[in-house]
């Protein structure tokens, strides 16, 4: 359950997050060309994949790219609080702030000797400090701005380079700069909320419509139309809940081309209005 969410944009991206969480929880991480730091303020949560499983405890963090598919954090002990923060790291973001050259851990290793896409980071002194400073921004919202914000996001790559998980964190960074090939799940996730046709869907896929259809059909056992649209619904219902933004932003963000279209598919799946469902459960 999420008791608490707040977020600050850098160029209308999601940079640093701070979330609040009562267990059981469970969030996946969708596909993208991004990496994350995550960091236990208080609490803990597992995180899984397909190959593997470890424990985050408070005080630790884990750095991970979003660039495959099954990833996952979650906590099924009822009423275990947990407090995480997240900073995100964009590519086009990086580029930008860095333009005359990217910093070393940026920079593609030397000696590449696995694939690695994660790596838990232990408790480190500096980056605890380093978290404080960011709860001291959430406190004071009025202080944060751009410039802060590019700030903090070149203090943590700093950090992160003279940490002793340095050349994990390199080898998973240096993973954003080169060009990936997707297979057919990654490119499904990583399109979920955008505004794309089934047909433009198959032609990234290189597959016919038909095709396609049936190769989704096989992976996710429904109709990709269905599937993508109850994804979009379940996204919008939990905006609703974690943010402010207004229910135009919401329907858009999701993946929805108008409100009257968002407004009949959550009334349809939820049988009740997007409005009304907010509101009932801040009542709660």
């Amino acid at each position: 359950m999420l008791n608490d969410y707040k977020k600050y944009e850098l160029f209308g991206k999601p940079l640093i997050q701070k979330i609040d969480m009562t267990g059981p929880f469970r969030y996946d991480f969708p596909v993208s060309e991004q990496a994350c730091f995550l960091y236990v303020i208080k609490g803990e949560f597992q995180y899984k994949t397909d190959e593997q499983e470890f424990n985050i405890p408070t005080h630790y963090s884990l750095f991970l790219n979003c660039i495959s598919s099954g990833k996952h954090i979650q906590n099924s002990n009822l009423e275990s609080n947990c407090q995480v923060v997240i900073v995100t790291f964009y590519p086009d973001i990086l580029k930008r702030i860095y333009d005359r050259e990217l910093p070393s851990l940026l920079q593609k290793p030397v000696n590449i000797v696995s694939n690695q896409s994660s790596e838990k980071i232990n408790n480190d002194f500096l980056i605890q400090k380093y978290v404080e400073g960011l709860l001291f921004y959430f406190e004071n919202p009025s202080l944060i701005n751009e410039d802060i914000l590019i700030l903090k996001l070149k203090e943590i790559m700093l950090l992160l380079a003279q940490s002793q998980n340095a050349n994990a964190v390199q080898l998973i960074l240096s993973q954003l700069f080169s060009p990936t090939t997707y297979s057919f799940k990654q490119i499904i996730e990583a399109n979920l909320f955008s505004q794309l046709t089934i047909e433009q869907l198959a032609e990234k896929s290189n597959l016919s419509i038909s095709s396609f259809k049936r190769e989704f059909a096989k992976l996710y056992e429904d109709t990709p139309a269905n599937y993508i649209r109850n994804k979009k619904l379940e996204k919008a219902a939990e905006l609703l809940l974690i943010s402010d933004e207004r229910i135009t932003d919401i329907a858009f963000d999701c993946g929805f081309n108008d409100l009257a279209t968002f407004t009949k598919n959550f009334s349809d799946k939820y049988h009740i209005s997007p409005s009304a469902y907010r509101q009932k459960r801040k009542e709660k």
